[in-house]
């Protein structure tokens, strides 16, 4: 499996999901992006960890990590495997002994395990190709977009109009924390960018 490291660029609720969270994370070394809805305990343990912030006594993420450690093992690093029916898997990586060993889990309990061992969190290939998405980096004003339009030959005027249409409505739907409608339109953009 070819994974790529990712990192955490945000973590936000969405109050009309019922506790739902989403945790965005983004390669270390590209654009792409990939959202990941997580429940409300998971996205504060995560988000207790991103600020600093230490309980008085062990959490489970922080009772998980002592238990490995105490146990004589090292936490090499997470990886999100799979998305089988828009779930996500996940393994936590251990080194037990100088053998690898993997342990199943939820892509946010080993979001969590990961920010306290301070290893790294990889997403496989194949996820990111299938799930993720690459936000437009610098919005053209409208200047620019009739200049490029006038420079762009007749037949794909209508095609990067279409485009550029639906990677706006992909953005503000992501920052509307939309992320249902979000997967349809990225859908769509990946169907008229494989048809070029």
């Amino acid at each position: 499996m070819q994974k790529v490291e990712c990192e955490i660029l945000g973590l936000s609720a969405n109050p009309s999901a019922g506790g739902v969270h989403a945790l965005l994370l983004k390669e270390v070394f590209g654009q792409r992006r990939i959202p990941i809805l997580i429940g409300a305990f998971e996205a504060q343990a995560i988000a207790m960890e991103l600020e600093g912030m230490k309980p008085p006594r062990p959490l489970t993420h922080d009772l998980i990590k002592n238990l490995i450690e105490n146990l004589g093992a090292t936490i090499l690093h997470v990886e999100i495997t799979d998305l089988i029916d828009n779930t996500y898997h996940a393994k936590i990586v251990l080194d037990v002994s100088s053998l690898t060993n993997e342990i199943d889990s939820r892509p946010s309990d080993a979001i969590a395990v990961a920010l306290r061992a301070q290893v790294p969190i990889y997403v496989a290939e194949s996820i990111l190709d299938q799930a993720g998405f690459t936000p437009i980096t610098e919005e053209p004003t409208y200047d620019t977009q009739e200049e490029e339009l006038r420079k762009t030959p007749e037949p794909l005027k209508t095609r990067e109009a279409k485009l550029a249409a639906l990677q706006n409505q992909l953005r503000e739907a992501i920052e509307a924390e939309e992320y249902e409608r979000a997967a349809k339109l990225r859908d769509e953009l990946n169907r008229l960018q494989g048809s070029n």
